[in-house]
């Protein structure tokens, strides 16, 4: 992706707090059929591999899996989206002093390229739906449980999934959030964004702190 160094995210402790908060990534391939993309939800091991390691399910009728040669891997290349919105000039107080100033779109978003490896196996997709159910259902008030479904039904359900991983091999980050604009237009940018509701976008651009005054995109 075009990156700018202004808006280069490389703290790997950074990049995996956004695929960890914002765990639906987007994996894309080349298919049988050409360019494909399926939308998961993945599970980052950080310390398996020399890169970490996504981890995921995908039903059984999803052609995704039967295209990976058996035993083998295939490139991939899985996007995850964080904080994202509209940015108005209108919100920038440079904007009403020299009008110098036009529309943009800030977001956060983390490319994940890999090798996608197939595991055809119950006992091993039973471990990614455990991890899976005990991540997002640590904050209800009664987490549901795998021995929650009854035996039979839990067992054709795991029988129509199939496990897939990616071994990173290169991970990017952008996060594109008005560190081109001096402190006084960020500023106004955040508090309309709050007005607005996107309080994400508020949080993120609060967070980053004093950036580039470069131009960018």
């Amino acid at each position: 992706m075009y990156l700018p160094q202004h808006f280069a995210e490389q703290r790997p402790e950074e990049l995996h707090r956004l695929i960890r908060a914002h765990p639906l990534g987007l994996l894309c391939r080349a298919g049988a059929q050409g360019l494909d993309a399926d939308h998961l939800p993945f599970l980052l091991d950080a310390g398996r591999g020399p890169s970490g390691t996504l981890v995921a399910h995908v039903a059984r009728a999803n052609a995704l899996w039967r295209e990976v040669p058996p035993g083998g891997s295939q490139p991939v290349l899985v996007v995850f989206r964080g904080a994202q919105g509209y940015i108005s000039p209108n919100w920038y107080p440079s904007k009403q002093a020299t009008h110098r100033a036009v529309p943009t779109w800030n977001y956060e978003a983390v490319h994940i390229h890999g090798q996608l490896t197939v595991h055809d196996d119950e006992r091993h997709v039973r471990g990614v739906v455990a991890r899976l159910t005990r991540t997002h259902e640590a904050s209800e008030p009664a987490p549901w449980r795998m021995g929650d479904a009854p035996r039979g039904y839990l067992q054709d359900m795991l029988g129509a999934i199939v496990g897939i991983e990616v071994a990173i091999t290169r991970i990017e980050g952008k996060r594109k959030l008005s560190q081109n604009r001096s402190a006084e237009d960020r500023d106004g940018a955040i508090a309309q964004l709050e007005l607005g509701g996107n309080q994400a976008l508020a949080a993120a651009m609060r967070q980053i702190g004093q950036g580039s005054t470069e131009p960018g995109g």
